[in-house]
């Protein structure tokens, strides 16, 4: 089973809740027809050894041409922004030749990719378009990361975090990544323009290696809804519940725009709008945790420590999950930050991890594990439910995004 848990990138993001949580909430309808609708499949993934992941295909093409390839085993990611891809040379399938984004000496810009877990990814920025279902984005700057040609990683990337690169498939267990979030750039106003650029994040990279730098919005890796030309508001995200015994696979849908077609109806949910940075807070026996988000990137509901909880973690998965001598039940509140009136409970349970592990399945809707000072509500979090994620300065039928509702 994979034991790398939170995918949400680092660089400014993030995201709660009807009554109920995995599977005790009837399962609402999946929509599975429409030129807005993109199938993903729940699975072991590409190395036979995911747990919890959400995967689907996507179509690069070199811009304005019928050049094009269709990658299969791509993570969605809510609680990232932009498409990433491994080159085939590094084990993805990613192969074709696209023009990288060069700054204004023309030297080509990089990125430093760093997750909630500790790890990283490094490539150049490419410039390609994107299709997913009917949805077409043009010119869309991405990242390729296990790239031949960029192969000195600087030391302010490789430094943070563990320092383990996932710039292969053995490490990344996926053909690449496809963050959707509510953002339109995965770094933002951030990373454009002030004193020293950040580090860790962006670069420019001439022949004498590397360093960091400022790059625009137009030439940061995007989030491809918004550049489509309908059903580009936000997305639904449509998954089957999982037994508390889980499964060994599953199928759900995508759903692009909210409220733009008659598939895509705001429906029966609460809208919790988001603060800048994507966030609302969960609280946890009448304390308040601001920094907490949706993420179907994290494979688990991953929340607090063992101080907090009561719960144990396991020392043999080095700590990472919770392992309770039997199923422990957690209700926690989230709100708006925006608007504190906007909130609701969720109770979901959580699993002794060893024991999930050794069954033969890889879906689990109550796997967790331990996030201090946070709720980070991972992929269970998504099962048996519709949830609307609305992109910043959207109109929708539900207002103006951020905003996620169910």
């Amino acid at each position: 089973m994979r034991v790398a848990g939170a995918l949400s990138v680092l660089c400014g993001l993030a995201f709660s809740l009807a009554c109920g949580g995995g599977s005790s909430h009837p399962p609402n309808p999946i929509v599975t027809t429409g030129s807005n609708v993109q199938p993903v499949n729940l699975n072991s993934g590409i190395n036979g050894n995911y747990a919890n992941g959400i995967f689907t295909s996507v179509t690069v093409c070199v811009p304005g041409t019928t050049t094009c390839q269709t990658i299969n085993n791509i993570l969605v990611d809510t609680g990232s922004i932009g498409l990433r891809l491994l080159s085939s040379s590094a084990g993805g399938q990613f192969n074709l030749t696209l023009a990288t984004e060069n700054d204004p000496s023309n030297n080509p810009i990089a990125e430093c990719t760093q997750f909630l877990d500790g790890s990283f990814l490094w490539g150049p920025i490419r410039t390609a378009d994107i299709k997913i279902s009917g949805e077409t984005a043009s010119s869309v700057p991405i990242n390729v990361f296990g790239d031949p040609a960029f192969t000195n990683i600087p030391g302010s990337c490789s430094s943070n975090g563990t320092g383990k690169h996932d710039n292969n498939l053995a490490n990344f267990d996926a053909n690449g990544v496809l963050g959707l979030n509510v953002f339109a750039q995965d770094c933002g106003p951030f990373c454009v323009s002030g004193g020293t650029p950040p580090s860790g994040i962006y670069y420019t990279c001439p022949s004498s290696g590397c360093i960091s730098a400022f790059v625009p919005l137009n030439q940061q890796v995007m989030n491809p809804v918004p550049l489509f030309a309908t059903d580009h508001n936000g997305y639904i995200i449509e998954l089957p519940s999982i037994s508390s015994s889980g499964a060994v696979s599953a199928t759900g849908s995508i759903v692009f725009g909210i409220g733009t077609q008659s598939n895509n109806a705001l429906s029966g949910a609460t809208v919790f709008p988001l603060d800048s940075q994507g966030l609302f807070t969960s609280s946890y026996k009448g304390t308040g945790y601001p920094f907490s988000f949706l993420d179907t990137g994290s494979n688990g509901y991953f929340f607090l420590d063992t101080t907090t909880t009561g719960v144990p973690t396991c020392a043999d998965l080095q700590n990472q999950f919770y392992c309770p001598t039997s199923t422990t039940m957690i209700t926690a509140t989230n709100q708006s930050s925006v608007n504190p009136s906007i909130g609701k409970n969720v109770t979901f349970s959580v699993a002794n991890t060893d024991n999930l592990f050794t069954s033969a399945n890889f879906l689990f809707s109550n796997l967790a594990g331990p996030n201090p000072s946070s709720f980070d509500w991972g992929i269970p979090f998504y099962f048996g439910r519709n949830v609307y994620e609305a992109i910043e300065g959207q109109n929708t039928s539900g207002g103006s995004g951020p905003y996620v509702a169910y």
